[in-house]
């Protein structure tokens, strides 16, 4: 093994450790997705039918390439507005895998959405679902020679099945939106391993997010957007992103995403992110988001990829002829 994949694998297991938690630091435990706004359904389940047809959407992340044992998430979502727009439902899948833990789970959501004026609508969301989550902690090498007295949090594998559900608000019109939300509520213990207070357990994550688009010219669209990320426990996180339209048919953007690792510490820039969006038919979106790390991670994972695909049914009816930005 070479001094740089032992380097690598041993940023990993620190990432690993600091997932289980302390009573000092405390990390992010939801996916992270460049494209959250085109993944909404993943962290507000009140966007449920607010596209007003059938809308499906598949998102594949690889994060820090190149470092063994990094995430890679993958995402499905579809949803649909019933009984005249005033109700939507939804349905989500994924999968995660990040060092020696693998989650997978489904979620379903509901929506009932109230008119609030002439082009507005508030919806208020439920989900409910389920994770299977396996992290196999017995094969985590905690010393550099594998020799080392074995840690007692990873002294055993978990394997559980964990239910959960949680709530959101979306408000929106055609020109922006506001949205609120907390996709899981229960707090699920994910190892019986304590010292001290109880750490290892699912943390509550809020999620605060806004955008909108305003014309700069007949072919040209100027989009804002920004997220707002809680951890309990942990410190505030943003992203804050602008996109250009091009002709309704092409966009180029970008992000920039910071976070505070500690109470201690201050804001620091966690990634730059470019993007791109193609509309390649009426119905058939194509989005590709490249993360540049800013972080202290930058020398051995530079980098991030995201792909995103969305495919929308019944664009013969009157109300999509209009693109939707959201």
């Amino acid at each position: 093994m070479s001094n740089q994949f032992s380097t690598n694998r041993w940023a990993v297991v620190l990432l690993l450790i600091l997932g289980i938690g302390s009573s000092r630091v405390q990390a992010q435990q939801d996916k992270m997705f460049s494209q959250y706004m085109f993944n909404m359904m993943a962290i507000n389940p009140a966007y449920a039918g607010s596209r007003d047809v059938l809308s499906m959407s598949a998102l594949y992340r690889n994060q820090w390439t190149g470092l063994p044992g990094a995430p890679q998430t993958a995402t499905f979502t579809m949803d649909m507005p019933l009984n005249q727009e005033r109700v939507g439902v939804g349905l989500q899948l994924y999968g995660d895998k990040f060092g020696e833990m693998q989650e997978a789970g489904a979620f379903a959501s509901y929506a009932f959405r109230i008119k609030v004026g002439n082009r507005s609508t508030l919806a208020l969301g439920l989900q409910g679902g389920a994770s299977s989550f396996r992290w196999d902690l017995t094969r985590v090498q905690t010393s550099p020679d594998g020799t080392g007295q074995i840690d007692p949090a990873f002294a055993m594998n978990i394997s559980k099945v964990l239910p959960n559900f949680g709530t959101g608000l979306y408000l929106s019109n055609d020109k922006a939106y506001l949205g609120i939300s907390v996709p899981r509520l229960i707090k699920n213990r994910l190892s019986e391993y304590a010292s001290g207070d109880y750490r290892s357990v699912q943390r509550r994550h809020a999620y605060a997010t806004a955008g909108f688009v305003v014309g700069i010219s007949p072919v040209v669209k100027m989009k804002p957007s920004f997220l707002v990320k809680y951890a309990e426990g942990a410190p505030l996180g943003f992203d804050a992103n602008i996109n250009f339209w091009f002709a309704d048919r092409i966009a180029i953007g970008t992000s920039i995403r910071r976070n505070q690792f500690t109470s201690w510490t201050p804001y620091s820039t966690d990634a730059i992110v470019g993007m791109l969006e193609v509309q390649l038919t009426d119905q058939f979106r194509f989005g590709y988001a490249y993360d540049r790390t800013m972080n202290n991670f930058k020398t051995i994972a530079p980098s991030s990829h995201e792909v995103m695909l969305r495919y929308e049914f019944g664009f013969g009816k009157n109300r999509i002829l209009t693109p939707r930005y959201f």
